[in-house]
């Protein structure tokens, strides 16, 4: 896997979208990772805008990964994992500049993974990495296409294994996929990306 080179924020973004299962997803995702990414990783998962969140510390206290909501205007850094807050959409932007609107709902949801993944596309290119986990709905085909088109790889968590396979089928539909693989499968490919990092 060529992107497991990846050594610094510079050369790659990962950016992950779920919804329904999804915190389930990325419990097991993060759970057994003792660093991150050398790259920054940006999640997208639906929230409910009415309530506020703890996602971000769920996840802090199953792993050592560094995880926190993000900020508009924070430069997201390598080895940390940065989540879309309720009703703002997440953006990244050049210099690795996050970015969070209240523009219109896409997909009927804000965060819309959508929004998420096109800005990836349109900053990283062929550096893009997206993956798409369990969730309803559509969300992220769109913007999976985008990554794809620019270059980028496209990963879904395989629909016969989700708890909710609407956004990877979706997504496959598109005909945007790299890799359709089980979640164990997605967190080595991604604990490849820690593990180059850690050895250089």
């Amino acid at each position: 896997m060529a992107a497991a080179r990846c050594i610094d924020e510079s050369c790659a973004m990962v950016a992950i979208a779920a919804s329904a299962g999804g915190v389930f997803a990325l419990l097991e995702l993060f759970g057994s990772f003792t660093a991150g990414p050398p790259v920054p990783t940006l999640v997208v998962q639906h929230l409910s805008p009415r309530h506020r969140t703890l996602l971000d510390t769920v996840l802090q206290r199953r792993t050592r990964v560094p995880i926190s909501m993000a900020r508009d205007g924070e430069r997201a850094a390598a080895g940390r994992v940065y989540l879309a807050p309720p009703d703002r959409h997440l953006l990244i932007g050049p210099g690795n500049t996050l970015a969070l609107s209240d523009t219109e709902r896409v997909n009927r949801v804000r965060p819309a993974a959508d929004r998420l993944f096109t800005s990836v596309a349109e900053t990283y290119r062929d550096r893009a990495w997206a993956f798409v986990l369990s969730g309803t709905g559509r969300d992220g085909a769109v913007g999976a296409r985008a990554v794809k088109d620019g270059g980028g790889t496209v990963v879904v968590q395989d629909p016969e294994t989700a708890d909710y396979p609407g956004m990877p089928r979706a997504t496959l539909e598109a005909g945007a996929v790299d890799h359709v693989l089980g979640l164990h499968d997605i967190e080595e490919m991604i604990r490849a990306f820690a593990a180059s990092g850690q050895q250089t």
